[in-house]
């Protein structure tokens, strides 16, 4: 079946997609032997693709990886500052493979990570709106910004979905999100006057962190697989 090529490289493990599309456009992909554009198709089982003049193979089996990152680390597969990256931490998984959303420099927690194109933009997109929580400590008036926290509340002067913001300790606060706007659940706490100490993601979907040691990764289970392909 034809593809698009920066699908068919994507799906290689090779790169992604929009990167792919700079590969293309700078006359490093062809097919056939022809220097590929922009918009071209072709199918693996009777076209020859290459890349630098080395051929893409069929596409890699799919891997779902759950790391908890550690603070310190850009969610990012490369970074132009030279900061650590979390593919640093699971290149002993054999593939490349991408985060699924983001997680701040200074935040920790539960991240996807796979090189499965599809699934990842079934759990980014919006319209899917999965949930996701996080175990927040912070300083400041929480018994007054709690009913804030759980009302209408904008970001830039957009709208946010409702949020469900617990309190579960004297300084730890439990938030229930599916946006994930950049660093939201930071900008409601300083809209209402507190100051994020610490910020950890523990469950996506269904799929929770769980005693998986800060810095590690495992695969998922064919289970936690069935539950994201299910949001």
């Amino acid at each position: 079946m034809e593809e698009r090529l920066q699908k068919l490289l994507s799906a290689a493990g090779l790169c992604s997609r929009r990167t792919a599309e700079d590969y293309i456009e700078a006359g490093r992909v062809t097919v056939n032997g022809q220097t590929a554009k922009l918009g071209d198709k072709a199918d693996l089982t009777r076209d020859r693709v290459a890349l630098d003049g080395v051929e893409v193979g069929p596409a890699a089996e799919p891997v779902y990886l759950m790391l908890n990152k550690p603070r310190g680390y850009v969610t990012t597969l490369s970074d132009e500052e030279g900061r650590p990256t979390v593919a640093q931490l699971v290149t002993d998984c054999g593939v490349r493979v991408w985060p699924v959303g983001r997680l701040d420099l200074d935040s920790e927690g539960l991240l996807l990570l796979t090189n499965d194109g599809a699934l990842t933009h079934r759990l980014i997109h919006p319209s899917h709106e999965v949930d996701k929580q996080y175990l927040v400590m912070v300083t400041g008036d929480i018994e007054a910004a709690l009913p804030v926290l759980n009302g209408p509340m904008e970001l830039d002067g957009v709208a946010l979905a409702p949020a469900k913001v617990d309190r579960l300790g004297p300084n730890l606060l439990s938030f229930q999100i599916h946006e994930g706007k950049n660093r939201q659940i930071r900008r409601m706490c300083q809209q209402v006057g507190l100051t994020v100490k610490a910020l950890r993601r523990v469950r996506e979907g269904q799929v929770q962190l769980g005693g998986l040691k800060l810095g590690k990764w495992r695969y998922l289970t064919d289970e936690e697989v069935a539950i994201l392909k299910s949001l």
